[in-house]
Formats: C-alpha cells, sequence, structure tokens
C-alpha cells in the first residue's frame, strides 16, 4: 500500500505541473488549452535531444526544455489564441485542436513514429521509506513539481506581473480599463504553462524510460481531468487534483490492471463535469458562464446555385462507375461518401443544434463493433447488422450522453470527447467481447440476398445509396418542427425553454439520430476494411470530421458532404502530401476559422 501511495504521489507532481498550465491559460483566455499535451510531447523531445544526442547533464537539459517549451506555448498564443481573442471560447478551443494536431503529426515526422528510449542521467538509488521503496528519481520528481508549486505561489502573490496575471483571470475587461496590458499578460502566461508543460513531459520521459509523438493526448486528458477536479482557473484545486488523479491511478493499476489507468481518469473526467462541473472543492455547482445565446460558428453570406446542379451531381455521381475503367478512384470515392455521411450526422449537432461535439468518433466505433460482433459471432446477415447496429449503437450513444446534456460550450465538448475516449478504452479491455488490442478481422464483405459487394464499383454504389438516404432524412428533419426547435435552441436555449422546448430532449433526440447515422458509417467501413480495432476510429477521427462540416458550413448537409470528398480526395490525388494530412487539416482548420468561420456553403438557412 506504501508502494501505491508514493507512486501516486509522484504521478500527481507530473499532473500537477500540466494541470496548472491549463488552469492558468483557463483563467487567462477562457479557454481549455488542447494544445498543452503537444507542448508537454514536444519538451519531452528537446530533453531527449540534450541528454541522448547532446548528452548534457539533466539541469542544463531542463533549463533548455523551460526555454524551449516557454517559446512553444508563446507561439501556440500567437497563432491560436490572438487572432481569434474576440472570437468566443468554443472556436479557441477548436484553434487550439488544430495547432495541437499539426504539433503531434509535425513530430511524427521530425523524430519518426516510434517510441524513443530515454534513460535517467540521476543516480539509480533507492530509499526505504515507511513500507514502501522510492527512487531518487522520485524524490527529483517530488522536489520539482513541490518547487514549481511554491515559485508559482510567489510569482502571482508577490510580483507585479503575477497581480497582473491574477487581475486578468479574475476580470480581464476590467484589468484592461485598470491598464493592465492583457495581451502581454496572456503572452506570459502561455509562455509559463509551455514551460511547465514541457518540464512535466521530461520528468514523465524520465519516469517512464521512452517517450513517443503521440503521448501528448495522454497528457492532455489528464492535465485537463486534474484540473477540472480542482476547479478550472484554480492553481491550488489544480494542484490537489492533480494528486487525487495520481493516487486514484495507481491504487486502479494494482486493483484492476494497467490497462485501465486511462480509463480510470476517463470516469473521473466525465463524472467531476456531470455533478460537479466546478470542481470538487468549489462552493458554486452551477456552471460557469458560457454563451446561451448564438451558435459557435457566426452567419454569413451563403452561396447561391442553380436547382438543377445538385440534381445533375448527383445523376453524374451514381454514373460516374459507368465511365471509369480504374478502381482506385472509385475506392477513394467511396470512403468520401462514408465520411459524408459522418459529416451530415455531426452537422446536426453542431451545426443545426450548435452543440460542439469532439467525440463522433465513439459513435463510428459502436458501430463498427456491433456489426462485427452480429455477423462474425451471431452469424446475422450484413443486410440485418445493417439495421440492427446503428439502432443498438443509438441506444447506448443516447444513454451515455443524456446525463451530459445540460452542459454545454466547451463543458459538453470535453464531455464529448471523453464519451469517445471511453468508447475506445473499453473496447480495448472488454477482450472477451472485442478481442481487445488484437481486433477483429475476417470481417465479411457487405452483402444482400446471398450476394456480396466485393467490386469497387459496388461499394461506391451502396456507399452513395446510403449517403443519398441519410442526406434526405436529415434534410426533412432539418425542415420539421424538429429542425426548428433545434436551431431555436442553438439561437437562444433561454429564449427556447420559456417557449416551451425541452432542451435535454431535442438535445437527445438530436444526438439519438446523429448517433445513428454514424453508426451506419461505422458499419460500412468495418465491412469494407473487413479488420477493426480500437486504434481505428480516434480522437483525430472527430476532429477530421468536425474540419469536414467547418470547411463545407454549419447546417448544410449538401456542404458538410462537399467538404469531405475535398477533405478525402485532395489528399489522394496529392499523393507526396500523404503523410503531412492532417497537418493540412490543422491548417484548414484554422485557415477557415479565421477568414472563413461560416464555411464555403455558410447554412442552408
Amino acid at each position: 500500500m506504501w508502494d501505491q501511495l508514493l507512486n501516486g504521489l509522484v504521478i500527481g507532481n507530473l499532473y500537477a505541473l500540466t494541470a496548472i498550465g491549463i488552469t492558468q491559460i483557463y483563467g487567462v483566455a477562457g479557454v481549455v488549452n488542447f494544445a498543452h499535451g503537444s507542448v508537454y510531447m514536444v519538451g519531452a523531445y528537446i530533453g531527449w535531444m540534450a541528454i541522448a544526442w547532446l548528452h548534457w547533464p539533466l539541469v542544463p537539459a531542463i533549463l533548455l526544455v523551460l526555454a524551449g517549451s516557454a517559446a512553444i506555448g508563446l507561439l501556440v498564443e500567437r497563432v491560436a489564441v490572438r487572432p481569434f481573442a474576440r472570437a468566443g471560447s468554443t472556436i479557441l478551443l477548436l484553434t487550439t485542436i488544430a495547432v495541437g494536431l499539426i504539433m503531434d503529426n509535425a513530430a511524427q515526422i521530425i523524430w519518426g513514429p516510434q517510441t524513443q528510449a530515454l534513460r535517467s542521467p540521476l543516480p539509480q538509488w533507492q530509499f526505504k521509506l515507511g513500507g514502501g521503496t522510492v527512487s531518487f528519481l522520485d524524490l527529483f520528481i517530488l522536489a520539482a513539481g513541490v518547487g514549481t508549486a511554491l515559485l508559482l505561489h510567489l510569482f502571482l502573490y508577490r510580483s507585479r506581473a503575477g497581480w497582473a496575471v491574477r487581475a486578468t483571470a479574475q476580470d480581464r475587461e476590467a484589468a484592461l480599463q485598470m491598464g493592465v496590458d492583457v495581451n502581454r499578460v496572456s503572452s506570459l502566461s502561455f509562455a509559463m504553462a509551455g514551460a511547465f508543460a514541457g518540464l512535466s513531459g521530461l520528468l514523465v520521459g524520465l519516469y517512464f524510460n521512452n517517450i513517443y509523438p503521440t503521448m501528448g493526448a495522454s497528457a492532455t486528458l489528464k492535465g485537463t481531468t486534474a484540473a477540472l477536479l480542482g476547479g478550472l482557473g484554480n492553481v491550488p484545486g489544480a494542484i490537489l487534483g492533480a494528486y487525487v488523479l495520481g493516487i486514484t491511478e495507481a491504487f486502479s493499476v494494482e486493483w484492476i490492471g494497467s490497462s485501465f489507468r486511462n480509463l480510470m481518469a476517463i470516469v473521473l473526467l466525465i463524472g467531476v463535469l456531470i455533478f460537479r462541473p466546478n470542481g470538487l472543492i468549489s462552493a458554486r455547482r452551477a456552471l460557469n458562464p458560457e454563451p446561451t445565446a448564438g451558435t459557435f460558428i457566426p452567419h454569413g453570406r451563403p452561396l447561391r446555385f442553380p436547382r438543377w446542379l445538385l440534381p445533375a451531381v448527383t445523376v453524374s455521381a451514381m454514373a460516374l462507375p459507368l465511365f471509369l475503367s480504374n478502381p482506385y478512384p472509385l475506392q477513394v470515392l467511396a470512403i468520401a461518401w462514408v465520411f459524408g455521411l459522418m459529416a451530415v450526422s455531426l452537422n446536426l449537432i453542431s451545426g443545426t443544434t450548435g452543440q460542439i461535439s469532439l467525440g463522433h468518433a465513439g459513435f463510428v466505433t459502436l458501430g463498427a463493433y456491433a456489426s462485427a460482433i452480429l455477423t462474425s459471432r451471431l452469424g446475422l446477415p450484413f443486410s440485418l447488422s445493417l439495421l440492427v447496429s446503428p439502432f443498438l449503437a443509438a441506444a447506448i450513444g443516447v444513454l451515455l450522453c443524456y446525463p451530459a446534456l445540460r452542459l454545454r460550450g466547451q463543458y459538453l465538448a470535453i464531455t464529448t470527447m471523453g464519451l469517445g475516449e471511453a468508447i475506445s478504452l473499453i473496447a480495448l479491455n472488454w477482450e472477451g467481447v472485442t478481442q481487445g488490442p488484437l481486433g477483429i478481422s475476417n470481417i465479411q464483405p457487405p452483402g444482400f440476398f446471398g450476394h456480396q459487394i466485393v467490386s469497387p464499383a459496388g461499394m461506391y454504389l451502396l456507399a452513395f445509396a446510403v449517403l443519398l438516404i441519410g442526406v434526405w432524412v436529415v434534410y426533412r428533419l432539418s425542415r420539421s418542427h424538429l429542425g426548428r426547435a433545434l436551431r431555436a435552441m442553438r439561437e437562444d436555449e433561454v429564449a427556447a425553454r420559456a417557449f416551451g422546448i425541452g432542451l435535454a430532449r431535442y438535445k437527445s433526440t438530436a444526438f439519438g439520430v446523429s448517433a445513428f447515422f454514424a453508426a451506419i458509417a461505422g458499419v460500412l467501413l468495418a465491412h469494407s476494411y473487413s479488420y477493426i480495432a480500437p486504434d481505428t476510429f480516434t480522437f483525430a477521427l472527430s476532429i477530421q470530421v468536425l474540419t469536414m462540416i467547418i470547411l463545407g458550413g454549419r447546417d448544410n448537409a449538401v456542404g458538410a458532404v462537399a467538404g469531405a470528398v475535398i477533405l478525402i480526395a485532395l489528399p489522394e490525388s496529392i499523393r507526396f502530401l500523404g503523410e503531412f494530412r492532417f497537418i493540412l487539416y490543422g491548417l484548414l482548420l484554422i485557415g477557415m476559422l479565421r477568414f472563413r468561420p461560416y464555411g464555403l456553403f455558410n447554412s442552408a438557412t
């Protein structure tokens, strides 16, 4: 027990360094910085190069990490935050996600996707403490965490710059009127948070003896969870939340296994967001202020097309297999149609309803696994699985999302991200049903009435037919009373409630319909790939689909399909950009939010 407690305290110190930066940025900029984990990862690689390549001692390596990570944090502020300062917290959330996506994939290109070993240059001493054992590295990490907290306290309460940071965090507009340079305060906060994140990344690498390009995703999850446990904007609370998370994880690893470590963090994250969104130590149970009127994407002037153009494009697309002898374009377009169905389903939530969702990949995962299990284990035909799997996924999705539907803005976005990650982790750990990390292979091709569809032209027509059905259903729903109610909630929830619209009921309906069609997309992908695993549908997929609807235009089914075709076909048509695909998505997301946030086609209304 002593070993687990000491291990939890050490891990809690590592999480505290990340959580402090996240909560400080939230206090100053009002956004949960999703690029924070990427800065953490870059800091780890800077330290790795200093120690493994240059053979520097640990202290000079730490100083280099602090300087380099602070510069990266400052760059994030200049690129993803300052140009969008007046755009709202949800837009800032998306821009930081985009920057994080760019940094993560750039790291894989620069340093390679493989895990790098990082040996600690500290002496390998071991000490007996109570009934447990503590290493010299453990003591060093404890000292670094406590020392950083003390220095931050002195800075915030004993320096003029610290007073300016606290004043900006309490009331940005009032601080500005009192002569505080809030832009300078924002830059300072991002630089400090970046330094803390980089130091945490290096220490984590030393603790686990390895680093890898995707390590930032876990850091963002753990840091955000710790910050939420203590209350966003509350530095002492973030430190306390980090210790709670670290100790909980240490004992869960001992009791139920290391594979459930991340799942425990997800459970804590979702539980706090639903029941105590202001943190465990806050006296307030109400949500922090979030916009209740207007969508997170502004309106713009829609593009107008002749009425005959859309039917003509549809007929041309249906006839395309007759004129293409090369099957490869048909395979690419078939995948584009499936992604178009995902985008149309997400647009019902993020466009029509105005609620940003970062866990859409979870619905796709539910549909894919449901169909794979029904056809491979239970022997159901594909045609029946195509009908049953989406209903199962929609029911599970609504049950999971319903408790969180009273949240909005960043809180709902983070909750949906957590739910999506939870579904993936359950698929990873429920080995008796999903075969765990091995995944499910030899999934039969789609087929109807005993005839399997194996040709590229057949898959193309099947995907296109399902997409047309999905577009028609979503279009009809958006023009019905349900669609008008969802738009009313998007524009002003208070006014919608005053007119008798049940917010939770209508939101759950939107999530259910969205999950239904996302699950159909998952079914098509599973039977097209013939193999699925927990890492087939990741958080990056959710961002990819979200980028499609922002590119095409919110609340516009045709725009969502167009965005999917552009983002799927473009990297295939320019093959030399293949490894830069997600960097392209990130740059495109930032560019669209900056210069045309309402998308290429804008709203259909």
